[in-house]
């Protein structure tokens, strides 16, 4: 049946019969696709009914669906004509793994973070209301998204707007992790709510059918029925901010679904669906381990295993060494935006449950709450995201860095992230944290000095941050001697009187083999690990700069205000003369989706390119001195 599906117009012509069949079709789909090319597994399982309602009801593109996040978008993709392209998802020129206005009329707008599809949807039904069109726009949100602060600022508005829209609240329990706060308890008591409606339906329609009396009534038992609402279910939030409430629905029963569906659109004003789905839904093992499917490699399906090995990575590299610290500083503490297995925290959350704090998806709350820990004399601990910083580049202004308060932020997968493409690319930390004042900014070169950064950092009385990639250290390159750290202090691994590579974090290992490569070719390079971007051991560069004349920066972030231009910046201020400067970093765009490798390849980061140019215009500058 599967096969026959090449437009939600064909969904429409379903029985529900056909239409459960399909589901079920869908599932072991997404299941052999995902456990070859890796993705999004659990999400997706979980919300294929209620994709192929969505589908039924309503009619896009003119109707407007907003997926939050997106990362539970394959089912949408698989019904709107992308099903043979989704065994290309998250490989480069391949479907993306989120939803992307450039692939189809019917991804209506670019997701790719948490807490934004109610703004969106609140945005285009005003246009819709301004413009006199009667469509609908639809929201489609997780409960661990709704603890996003934008998510109820979008609520909030809605609610009091009167406009016509409709939140789906997809209620799975999960986000990434098990979700956390008040919340998440309020949602356990809507949960609790199945009786009271079904049992408020029946009084309705069968006072309804009472010949002249039976709407008055019903009116009246309407009134009572808010009263004892109120006391049934406390605290309506939803329905006091001016919502119409419907629901809890079962999120795997295409009927109840498309009755519900139904209903929202004969409703004036915003109205928000409570739907009850089950993550990994279909799949055991999934259902089991919604967490460890939340985002999986390549794996097998009878067992679920990775067909990758295991091994250490930097997430891993950070928490075990922030355990080791806690241990002897009972100050530490670390927090986490519902991210504790992503970010290495789960042995230290296990070990120190007093000193954990996971305040959902929230990263504003975070870092601020940080602030207040470190005003009070604890030293907070944050990772984070390096594409998820973003979203508290004010707070790290305002509440960390013109106090000048001891928070140490650990930017997780900065640099190229690969397969998720241009919202997880964490290409933007070192160019908007180098603006900040106050800020002390490292990169490590490899898992040792990780962890020697971060023992520094929890030492260091001031605001920190620290920016490490996803995946492992370069296991190619070893080095023998590293000199101690030292704030502002670059690291000089090899001397040279030809030419200075200047390299930060993960592209250290990178610089070094360059070296070994060219110095074949008789050329004698100079090798520094920057270690410090803020502040520069500008006497280390310039020093080196002067004695070679030829300069090669090398970064895994943008090309505007990292590295490059901080090298740039001290050759311009010491009125150095003669200097030929070659910047290797990504772009002024956003970069989309591929693996790593593919992507230095793109954009000039391999070695090979690198080795080549610094070749050419060694020989081509030496040509012109003669």
């Amino acid at each position: 049946m599967l096969e026959t599906i090449n437009s939600p117009e064909d969904i429409k012509k379903l029985t529900t019969k056909e239409k459960k069949e399909l589901a079920e079709e869908i599932r072991k789909y997404i299941i052999e696709v995902v456990s070859e090319n890796g993705g999004h597994l659990a999400s997706n399982l979980g919300i294929v009914e209620l994709t192929i309602a969505l589908h039924s009801i309503f009619d896009m593109p003119q109707d407007k669906v907003i997926w939050d996040v997106g990362h539970q978008s394959y089912v949408h993709k698989i019904i709107t004509g992308r099903r043979e392209e989704l065994k290309t998802i998250r490989k480069l020129n391949g479907l993306a793994g989120f939803p992307k206005t450039k692939e189809s009329e019917l991804d209506c707008f670019n997701t790719g973070h948490s807490s934004t599809s109610i703004s969106a949807a609140l945005g285009m039904a005003r246009a819709m209301e301004l413009k006199g069109e009667k469509n609908s726009a639809i929201a489609i949100i997780g409960d661990g998204a709704l603890t996003g602060g934008m998510a109820l600022e979008a609520l909030n508005d809605a609610g009091f707007s009167k406009c016509e829209m409709t939140v789906i609240l997809n209620d799975n329990e999960m986000s990434i992790s098990p979700n956390v706060g008040g919340l998440n308890k309020f949602l356990g008591k809507l949960r609790t709510k199945k009786l009271y409606t079904r049992t408020n339906k029946l009084l309705k329609s069968k006072m309804s059918s009472i010949h002249i009396i039976g709407k008055p009534t019903v009116r009246i038992i309407q009134k009572v029925k808010r009263a004892i609402k109120q006391l049934v279910i406390q605290k309506m939030y939803f329905e006091d901010i001016g919502f119409t409430y419907l629901g809890p629905v079962d999120g795997h029963n295409i009927e109840s679904l498309e009755s519900i569906l139904t209903l929202s659109k004969q409703v004036k004003g915003p109205v928000l669906i409570h739907v009850l789905t089950t993550k990994g839904k279909g799949y055991e093992i999934a259902e089991n381990e919604p967490d460890k499917f939340h985002a999986t490699s390549p794996f097998n399906i009878e067992t679920g295993e990775s067909k990758k090995g295991k091994s250490d990575d930097y997430s891993k590299v950070f928490g075990s060494k922030l355990v080791e610290l806690a241990e002897k500083n009972d100050k530490i503490v670390a927090i986490t935006a519902a991210m504790k297995d992503g970010t290495g925290l789960k042995t230290f959350a296990e070990k120190f449950p007093k000193r954990f704090f996971d305040v959902g998806i929230a990263e504003q709350h975070a870092v601020t709450m940080a602030a207040g820990m470190a005003k009070a004399g604890i030293i907070p601990v944050v990772p984070i995201y390096s594409s998820f910083y973003q979203r508290a580049y004010d707070q790290v202004i305002h509440d960390i860095a013109m106090q000048n308060l001891h928070v140490v932020m650990c930017v997780d997968r900065a640099g190229i992230v690969g397969a998720d493409g241009e919202t997880h690319q964490g290409m933007l930390d070192m160019s908007f944290f180098r603006l900040i004042p106050n800020l002390c900014i490292m990169a490590p070169k490899n898992f040792k000095e990780l962890g020697e950064m971060l023992e520094f950092a929890v030492n260091y009385d001031k605001p920190v941050v620290i920016r490490y990639p996803r995946g492992g250290e370069d296991s190619v390159i070893k080095f023998e001697k590293e000199s101690p750290i030292k704030l502002g202090h670059a690291e000089l691994l090899k001397e040279g009187t030809d030419l200075s590579i200047i390299a930060i974090g993960k592209m250290v290992p990178k610089a070094m083999k360059i070296a070994s490569n060219i110095e074949k070719d008789g050329i004698n390079a100079e090798v520094i690990n920057v270690r410090f971007l803020k502040p520069l051991d500008k006497e280390m560069i310039k020093d080196s700069v002067n004695k070679t004349k030829m300069v090669v920066t090398i970064e895994d972030g943008t090309n505007i205000n990292g590295l490059g231009t901080a090298i740039n910046e001290i050759i311009i201020q010491e009125e150095l003369e003669g200097i030929i400067i070659k910047n290797y970093a990504y772009p002024d765009q956003f970069i989309e989706h591929g693996t790593v490798e593919e992507l230095e390849k793109i954009y000039g980061l391999d070695e090979e390119k690198i080795e080549k140019e610094i070749r050419k215009e060694f020989v081509e500058s030496r040509k012109i001195k003669k």
